[in-house]
């Protein structure tokens, strides 16, 4: 069965609300069996005009996995933080 992602691009606008959301965000994820494969560390951008400067790979088990984890209770609870914190790209996607 293909494993299922969270690929994320942000922009935070609001550290300080964004650093709460980024203190939950990855409890819930382990809890719901994801595990962050790429957590905003150094990144280039080689071609296209990225805006976004943070970006976020979470993998899940499976495709089911990462969309009920998305739209878990848990992790919709801290979603308005990273909302009025930062401008994002959120896809949810399935691959090897």
């Amino acid at each position: 069965m293909p494993k299922g992602y969270w690929i994320v691009h942000i922009k935070v606008t609001d550290p300080e609300t964004y650093r709460r959301y980024a203190d939950q965000a990855p409890a819930i994820v382990a809890r719901l069996g994801g595990a962050y494969t790429v957590d905003a560390g150094h990144s280039d951008t080689v071609e296209g005009d990225a805006s976004l400067d943070r970006h976020v790979v979470v993998g899940f088990p499976s495709y089911h996995a990462a969309v009920a984890a998305f739209r878990s209770e848990a992790y919709q609870a801290v979603v308005p933080l990273r909302q009025a914190s930062a401008e994002c790209f959120f896809t949810l996607a399935e691959g090897a």
